[in-house]
């Protein structure tokens, strides 16, 4: 069993309480994990604190090496990495391999970026009666930054907090989900072993009832970045004040299908879309609107390939579907679905449970209020549904509170344009899943999934300031 301490200013420091980890595909234990004290977190902030005065006199070619350092460190690492995810978050091993090979080239892409901070000249002379005078931007780190990730993607979202905010000379306090921290403690060793200054990367673990407050309202913090759900990103924004904040949050993904684009270019792919680590995805699709022209043939298709899903252990390389991250998530959308059920809805394959997992699941005929519909289900569940016309499509995808991707298939570029326009999210992805995200890309919802955007460059932003400087040549 694997016993974690906390990593404070460079080193493991042991607590008094610890909790328990269980594999969540078997529930066997598998490590004993450190429970931080919101004291100890204020050491870790001070400690960042004092290490971020010292590492932002660091060059930005400096910067970019640690980083690139990272990047080949996880590289040779992979391997062992993938199984960590595997085993404490039960995605497919597969899926923890294209996750590792992401986190990588997210790193990458914060190292490239680092060399990127750029200003700008501002033409002061424009206003009257000014001469003599050049102004100019210039864009610096804020200091200490916290970051509170999620359990579904334990190495690359930490990574789109972790990598800008080193790309621009910040300090981080990092609590990662309580179900997935072994994944975020193996990165103490490798940004140590990458050459990243003692301090700057404090790792404590821990419940986040007990830890977020002092997270977001300790003084010497001056950005939160936090991803989780909505509830709980609405509190963290109440609560932040003046801090910069960038919140990434639920999501309920749906996605058009309009007659003009062929069936079986398409049908496989939202099924990924669905089902890929038993759809706790932010952007896993959940919603599937279907002209009524296409309803029934899209349908058979896409139970057919549903049920060619294999549902087992996250180690087995034909593994597609494995657990969910605890069973009290089988337990709630079980009901969901007996509600929906009750409520009329059919189940055209699935809503079959054990304990840990739920096999792949596709509802008709839901009420358009159901829960399956209207809240984030982030289960392996989809429902699909008959429109008429591009509309009613577009206006039933937006009668969700969440905005954060959406899709459409289309070969009309008036109706695709359209959809873009009309769509109320963050991301608008035509002819593909509104799962698709590259790590460069910008990322961030509307409406309740969000505020502020991640994807490297534009995290950059949000974790700097512009600073303008102006000085008068002629005295």
């Amino acid at each position: 069993m694997i016993k974690t301490s906390l990593w404070i200013d460079g080193q493991w420091v042991e607590t008094v309480k610890k909790d328990t980890l269980k594999a969540p595909y078997d529930g066997e234990t598998i490590a004993e994990v450190a429970r931080a004290t919101p004291e100890q977190v204020s050491v870790a902030i001070e400690g960042a604190h004092r290490a971020y005065i010292k590492f932002k006199e660091k060059t930005a070619y400096e910067r970019a090496e640690i980083l690139h350092r990272v990047s080949e460190i996880m590289k040779d690492k992979k391997e062992e990495l993938a199984k960590m995810i595997t085993m404490e978050a039960a995605k497919p091993l597969t899926a923890a391999l294209g996750e590792l090979d992401r986190t990588i080239a997210t790193y990458e892409f914060a190292a490239e970026e680092a060399k990127h901070l750029h200003g700008e000249t501002v033409p002061l002379d424009a206003a009257p009666g000014v001469r003599d005078r050049i102004g100019w931007t210039k864009r610096e780190s804020l200091g200490v930054v916290s970051a509170i990730t999620p359990f579904n993607f334990p190495f690359n979202l930490v990574a789109h907090k972790l990598g800008p905010a080193f790309a621009v000379g910040n300090a981080v306090v990092l609590k990662p989900a309580s179900q997935t921290p072994l994944s975020s403690i193996a990165l103490a060793e490798i940004f140590k072993e990458a050459g990243l200054p003692d301090g700057m990367l404090q790792i404590v673990t821990g419940k986040g009832s007990e830890l977020s407050e002092i997270l977001v309202t300790h003084p010497l913090v001056k950005k939160v970045t936090f991803t989780g759900s909505s509830a709980v990103g609405m509190k963290i924004k109440e609560q932040v004040g003046l801090r910069k904040i960038t919140l990434e949050l639920g999501s309920n993904a749906a996605v058009i299908v309009e007659p003009s684009t062929p069936i079986d270019k398409m049908v496989k792919r939202c099924v990924d879309g669905a089902f890929g680590f038993a759809g706790q995805v932010c952007i896993s699709v959940q919603r599937i609107y279907v002209h009524a022209s296409i309803y029934e043939e899209f349908t058979k298709a896409f139970v057919e390939e549903t049920e060619k899903l294999v549902v087992g252990s996250p180690m087995d390389q034909k593994t597609d579907v494995s657990a969910m991250i605890h069973p009290k998530e089988v337990t709630r959308i079980k009901e969901w679905v007996d509600e929906a059920v009750a409520d009329g809805a059919k189940v055209a394959t699935g809503a079959e449970y054990t304990e840990r997992t739920m096999k792949p699941t596709v509802i008709l005929n839901a009420k358009h209020d159901a829960k399956i519909i209207k809240q984030e289900t982030f289960a392996p569940i989809v429902s699909i549904i008959p429109y008429g016309t591009l509309d009613e499509a577009i206006q039933y995808v937006n009668e969700s509170d969440l905005g954060l991707n959406a899709g459409i298939f289309t070969m009309n570029i008036e109706d695709a344009l359209r959809a873009a326009d009309e769509i109320e999210a963050g991301g608008v992805i035509i002819n593909d899943i509104p799962t698709f995200r590259t790590d460069n890309m910008p990322y961030g919802g509307v409406k309740t999934s969000g505020y502020g955007r991640e994807g490297i460059k534009y995290a950059v932003q949000e974790m700097s300031e512009m600073k303008f400087i102006t000085i008068k040549t002629k005295l």
